[in-house]
């Protein structure tokens, strides 16, 4: 890190001592950051999340693309798979890693814009309170590399400014072009960083072959997906779609723009706040001005969507907190009231962890919550009970394998040869596949997002084991329809409770005719 860093009025030596103190201040961040979550993986009593046990279906089907997300990260899952299995602690260990990498990558771009150890310091304690990655590093999705990458990609563009190294674009191009490869919502920092070229002095690499480069790559890498997409009726633009117009419908402006404030951590908002105003209006910041505007016209993007999670803007948010610590080290001058805000953005964010990583037990955690006032809460406009989405999508799963177990290994043996499993939801399918094994199960079927593009197998309907579902609506498609169980569940999200298990047999058409009717994305 003994490079020069710039000011200003342009570069200036940094002392090389604090060089070796924010390292050593950088590592200890990071390694809080990566203990705290391996310390939640390794137990707490809560269990795989919803999504999770999909994500780990669509890594038994490799493709270039799945309905609702492009395929990188389901690639990583399957190499994680294969080398150290799929244990909660397996699959959750490289998203801790890569939200432990993303506090040293927010703490070095507040390095590379000219701060010191106290702007460095900030930074990087946003990144680690900061209430969106805190919660996108407790699980294994496409979100957390996303955050991760977008950071290095601004960390090149910094390069880039400092250095008027043109080969930083070839660098800036592979981030984005993996970013798309792993999150379509890429797409709008590609947009910002565009606009950002337009409308800043950074204009003058136009005129280069370089941006143009950059950008092929990018799209380059993003292509098999484009491919897979139109190859499958364009899935991924009819599953946005059905998120718009459903279960985001209850989302606007106000939503999203509170969301920011509240999901990123409150305590981080006075810090992301400077940072934004220090890159598009301080003299002192317009040496990195591109970044202000890759923010905001990411942010104008998902406003004008009008049904926008705040969670999409989640990856911009590295570079704000690296610019935020930087003027506040600028604009306060004594260093006992920089401390003192670093403490308080310290104690107020650790206060709301809890909410964000499943760091308590979930008794504990229900008394805590209504101490301090807080609903559960969710996005998508289901009814909740004592634990908000994220962390009731943790519960049951197992319940319902277990169930789903009893009663096909009651059913006569002729039966059970040639007995389906069917789930009208990706986490119900997911369960019995990632249980399947232990209690002996053949894997399940469904009609939700990839598991409807999978199809429905050798299954002919003979008979059909249906987790889940109305029986007037079996009734319709079957011979004959009895109630063979009930899966319950405690915490789980309200709607998976007490869920029916029909055995339903003699299917009154064609399964191949039925399929094509029955598919839904959301």
């Amino acid at each position: 890190m003994n490079e020069t860093h710039p000011s200003p009025a342009g570069p200036a030596t940094a002392p090389r001592a604090d060089d070796r103190a924010i390292l050593i201040l950088l590592a200890a961040l990071t390694a809080v950051k990566l203990v705290l979550h391996l310390a939640v993986n390794l137990g707490g009593g809560y269990g795989i999340f919803r999504d999770e046990l999909y994500y780990l279906a669509c890594a038994d089907h490799l493709a270039f693309g799945y309905v609702d997300q492009p395929p990188l990260s389901i690639w990583l899952l399957a190499v994680v798979r294969a080398l150290i299995g799929d244990s909660l602690f397996a699959i959750r260990l490289l998203p801790a890693v890569a939200g432990a990498a993303l506090v040293f990558v927010t703490g070095l771009l507040a390095r590379r814009m000219g701060g010191g150890p106290l702007a460095v310091g900030l930074a990087a304690t946003a990144a680690l309170v900061a209430g969106e990655p805190m919660a996108l590093s407790s699980f294994w999705s496409m979100n957390v590399f996303d955050l991760l990458l977008v950071a290095l990609a601004m960390y090149c563009v910094v390069r880039l400014i400092d250095t008027d190294e043109p080969r930083y674009w070839i660098l800036v191009g592979l981030l984005l072009g993996l970013g798309l490869l792993n999150k379509v919502g890429v797409l709008w920092i590609g947009l910002g960083l565009a606009a950002g070229l337009v409308v800043t002095r950074e204009r003058k690499w136009l005129a280069t072959r370089w941006p143009w480069l950059g950008g092929t790559i990018a799209m380059a890498l993003f292509l098999p997906y484009v491919v897979w997409n139109a190859t499958h009726d364009w899935a991924h633009v009819a599953f946005i779609e059905s998120a718009v117009t459903g279960k985001y419908s209850g989302l606007d402006a106000w939503t999203f723009l509170s969301g920011l404030a509240l999901n990123m951590n409150p305590s981080t908002l006075p810090l992301w706040l400077s940072g934004l105003g220090w890159l598009l209006f301080a003299r002192a910041g317009a040496r990195y001005r591109i970044l202000g505007v890759v923010w905001a016209a990411a942010c104008l993007v998902l406003l004008a969507n009008g049904h926008s999670k705040s969670g999409y803007l989640a990856s911009a948010f590295a570079m704000l907190y690296a610019a935020g610590g930087v003027a506040w080290e600028r604009w306060i001058p004594a260093r006992t009231a920089l401390r003192a805000a670093a403490v308080a953005v310290v104690a107020l964010g650790a206060a709301l962890v809890p909410f964000a990583t499943p760091i308590l037990p979930v008794e504990t955690y229900v008394r805590y919550a209504e101490a301090l006032g807080i609903a559960p809460s969710t996005a998508e406009g289901h009814e909740l009970a004592e634990l908000p989405q994220f962390y009731a999508d943790m519960f049951g799963w197992e319940e319902k394998a277990a169930a789903v177990a009893e009663v096909f290994h009651a059913l006569p043996e002729e039966e059970r040869a040639v007995a389906t499993i069917f789930a009208e939801n990706y986490g119900r399918s997911g369960a019995i596949d990632y249980w399947s094994d232990e209690y002996d199960l053949p894997g399940a079927i469904g009609n939700h997002n990839n598991y409807w593009l999978w199809g429905p197998g050798d299954a002919r309907g003979e008979v059909v084991i249906v987790l889940g579902g109305d029986r007037d609506d079996l009734a319709e498609r079957f011979a004959s329809v009895e109630l063979a169980g009930v899966a319950t569940c405690d915490y789980c999200i309200p709607y998976e409770r007490d869920v029916p298990i029909h055995v339903a047999r003699g299917l009154v058409v064609p399964i191949e005719e039925l399929w094509p009717l029955i598919g839904h994305y959301d």
